[in-house]
């Protein structure tokens, strides 16, 4: 739904509605929170109407090669496994190839924050403490923070699992979906130029000219000086139309119900000095049940192409 706004500056409003409740865990330790949208995206909405009739107008699923409409009951899921040919899966084969929702984010290992490249980074979601787990939920943050460490974890989100960095972000704990190594290309058939001035043939004075430029036109950060133009422009249109009384009436046909998730997660703070203490000789024993439960998620994660819903 488009908001009622032109699009002024201005940081979107919070997402209070949980997408799901679960908990973070890493060691003994698990800190239960809430997942919440960090986003409100700005892509603009058209929808399709029947202009004699301003009814909704749908999609088909068309016979590409007869032009005749296709029933549910006649249309099977295939991935292409070389030019033209097709595999065909079941309902049930792809079911079982669903990962287990375990509303858990597992935290795999701890990384300097410097080593992720930016462009594996995809979607943010908030983070945010309940049942009581204020203060584990701070501890963790604050250690993160102090350290300069990210939580590596996986997450499943709607039937899909997903790589994530966990990070500090001011008193926010930010669960930042990655996207997956197989899927960044390489950059090694560019044409691109050597690293180094003299590999690149620079000179020193056009590289102090740069630099002085770069200086000139430095700026602290604001995301509210980068707008999308387009965004606003229209729905400056759309404003204006709509208080000249320029409004169509289009009948709701249906929506899809959103479904939520939850679960109910004990503060387990005093474990933390437990999974220190018995790191030495506790440790093996208490990762092998883990790996065990999260066994259903590792196939999954390298059937990267079977093409399932992203989150809401």
């Amino acid at each position: 739904m488009a908001s009622k706004s032109s699009g002024s500056a201005g940081k979107a409003p919070t997402s209070t509605r949980s997408l799901w409740k679960g908990a973070i865990s890493f060691g003994l330790v698990h800190v239960p929170i809430g997942l919440y949208s960090a986003t409100d995206e700005s892509d603009l909405n058209f929808k399709m109407l029947d202009k004699r009739s301003m009814d909704p107008v749908g999609y088909k699923r068309i016979n590409k090669k007869s032009g005749k409409e296709v029933t549910m009951d006649d249309i099977v899921k295939g991935i292409e496994w070389e030019d033209g040919q097709f595999v065909l899966l079941s309902k049930e084969e792809i079911e079982a190839a669903y990962p287990k929702t375990t509303q858990t984010i597992e935290i795999e290992a701890f990384i300097p924050i410097d080593e992720v490249p930016f462009v594996y980074l995809e979607k943010p979601y908030y983070t945010a403490p309940i049942n009581r787990g204020q203060k584990v939920y701070a501890l963790l943050r604050e250690a993160l923070a102090e350290t300069r460490k990210v939580g590596v974890a996986k997450v499943v989100i709607a039937n899909k699992q997903h790589l994530a960095l966990l990070m500090p972000c001011g008193p926010a704990l930010i669960l930042n979906l990655l996207r997956w190594g197989g899927e960044i290309r390489s950059y090694e058939e560019l044409q691109l130029p050597p690293p180094g001035t003299k590999e690149s043939g620079i000179k020193e004075a056009e590289l102090n000219m740069a630099k002085q430029l770069i200086k000139e036109m430095s700026a602290n950060w604001s995301a509210d000086k980068f707008r999308d133009t387009f965004h606003d422009q229209v729905m400056k249109l759309v404003e204006g139309k709509a208080k000249a009384g320029k409004v169509e009436q289009v009948e709701k046909i249906g929506s899809d119900p959103v479904s939520r998730g939850s679960t109910n997660v004990l503060d387990l703070t005093e474990l933390l000095m437990r999974s220190m203490r018995g790191k030495a000789d506790t440790a093996p024993a208490k990762k092998a049940p883990a790996r065990k439960a999260a066994a259903p998620k590792k196939p999954a994660a390298k059937k990267t192409s079977a093409k399932v819903r992203r989150a809401a």
